[in-house]
């Protein structure tokens, strides 16, 4: 394996096709049976995606977090701005990360009351580093995964576990496509410097 390959696979742009009616009309008399439908075409992979993020258990509330979410801000969704999936990972990405940051105050609020050790916020970080470990990744760049800025994370974890192609992920987080591209690069070099070949890769 070379590092080239390891960090294109997990960063590189592979756009899959929008599914027909993907960007429905979330209002009138029908949107039950849309929600319904939209929830068979995307909980299953959402729950992957967000299991590798937060652990599976709580990927399961995510989940359910996400369409009612959705649900009561129908409203807000345009069609014409954004495939439907597109907007529910979007969602997605904004409770879990609400959801680790929450993690991290309540594991230091409890360290400055006394109740837990300092080692619990290292374990902590050493469960999030394992989550964020994928098949395509290897497990020593799995603690520089959890290492980058948010922005940069959710543009890749949306990329290579999500399978969102880059206009994609551009809608779902609300910023240009070109932004999207600009930090995809930037993570594919800071990966390709830390998978050297004195750290057990080769090297073509």
């Amino acid at each position: 394996m070379t590092v080239t390959d390891t960090t294109e696979s997990v960063a590189g742009d592979r756009p899959p096709p929008e599914p027909m009616g993907d960007r429905p009309q979330l209002t009138g008399p029908a949107v039950a049976d849309e929600f319904a439908r939209l929830f068979d075409q995307h909980a299953a992979p959402m729950h992957r995606y967000l299991a590798r993020r937060v652990g599976a258990e709580q990927a399961h509330d995510l989940v359910s977090e996400t369409f009612l979410t959705a649900f009561r801000q129908r409203d807000t969704y345009d069609p014409a701005t954004a495939a439907a999936k597109a907007w529910l990972y979007g969602i997605a990405t904004n409770l879990a990360r609400r959801y680790v940051r929450q993690e991290v105050r309540g594991l230091r609020a409890t360290v400055r009351a006394g109740r837990r050790e300092p080692d619990d916020l290292a374990a902590h970080d050493g469960r999030v580093a394992e989550r964020v470990d994928a098949q395509t990744l290897a497990r020593r760049i799995a603690p520089a995964i959890a290492d980058l800025s948010e922005g940069d994370r959710d543009v890749l974890l949306l990329t290579s576990w999500a399978g969102l192609s880059t206009v994609e992920v551009a809608d779902a987080l609300g910023i240009p496509v070109g932004t999207v591209r600009s930090r995809l690069h930037r993570v594919r070099r800071q990966l390709r410097i830390l998978t050297t070949p004195e750290e057990g890769y080769d090297h073509d």
